[in-house]
C-alpha cells in the first residue's frame, strides 16, 4: 500500500471519528446520518457533482456556494454544514465519500448492526428484501443493515455476505466449480 493511500486512509477515518463524536454529542447524530446518506447519494448520483469534489483547480468559494445551496435544498444540520466548510478550508473536501462511508459505518457499528452484502440475479421487491433481513437479523442475533444490489451476471440465485461470512448459490459460482472440476480431471 503507498504511503498517500495510508495516508488518505487514516485521515479519512480520523475525520469520521470526530464527526461521529460532534453529532453525539449535540444530540443530532440521526439527523447528521440521514445528512451524510443524502449527501453520498448525490455524490453516486452525479458524475458533474463527484468530479466537482475531486478536482483540485476549484476554489475553496466556490465549494463553500456549492455546499451553501446543498444545504439549503437538504435544510441540512448546522453541524454537518459547518463540518463540510471546514473540511474545504482544510483542503480536505475530495475524502468526502470516504469520510462519510466511515461515519455511516461508524453508526451502524456503535448501533450494534451487522453489514451485510447481498447480490441477487432477480430483481427482489421491498417485500422479499424485508423478509431477508429480518431472517438474517434473526440467524445472526443482531440488527442487520442490508446493502443489496442486483447482478444479471450471477445468472441465478445470489450471493449473501456478512463480516468474513459469505454464502454463494449463484449459477455463476456453481459453474465455475464445475469448470474447475472439468480442468483438474
Amino acid at each position: 500500500m503507498s504511503k498517500n493511500k495510508e495516508f488518505s486512509d487514516t485521515s479519512a477515518n480520523r475525520y469520521s471519528l470526530a464527526l461521529y463524536e460532534l453529532a453525539n454529542e449535540s444530540n443530532s447524530l440521526q439527523k447528521i446520518e440521514e445528512n451524510s446518506q443524502a449527501l453520498l447519494k448525490l455524490i453516486s448520483g452525479s458524475k458533474d457533482f463527484n468530479n466537482l469534489i475531486k478536482d483540485p483547480t476549484i476554489s475553496r468559494n466556490v465549494l463553500n456556494q456549492l455546499i451553501e445551496k446543498i444545504s439549503n435544498n437538504f435544510k441540512l444540520e448546522v453541524l454537518f454544514k459547518n463540518f463540510l466548510s471546514f473540511l474545504i478550508i482544510k483542503r480536505r473536501f475530495f475524502y468526502i465519500q470516504q469520510i462519510l462511508k466511515n461515519f455511516n459505518e461508524i453508526c451502524s457499528e456503535k448501533r450494534g448492526e451487522l453489514k451485510a452484502e447481498i447480490r441477487s440475479a432477480k430483481n427482489l421487491s421491498q417485500d422479499e428484501i424485508n423478509k431477508i433481513t429480518q431472517e438474517l437479523s434473526n440467524n445472526f442475533k443482531s440488527e442487520i443493515k442490508l446493502n443489496y444490489t442486483h447482478d444479471q451476471s450471477l445468472i441465478g440465485g445470489l450471493v449473501v455476505q456478512i463480516g468474513s461470512i459469505m454464502v454463494d448459490t449463484s449459477i455463476k459460482k456453481k459453474l465455475q466449480q464445475l469448470e474447475t472440476r472439468m480442468i483438474e480431471a
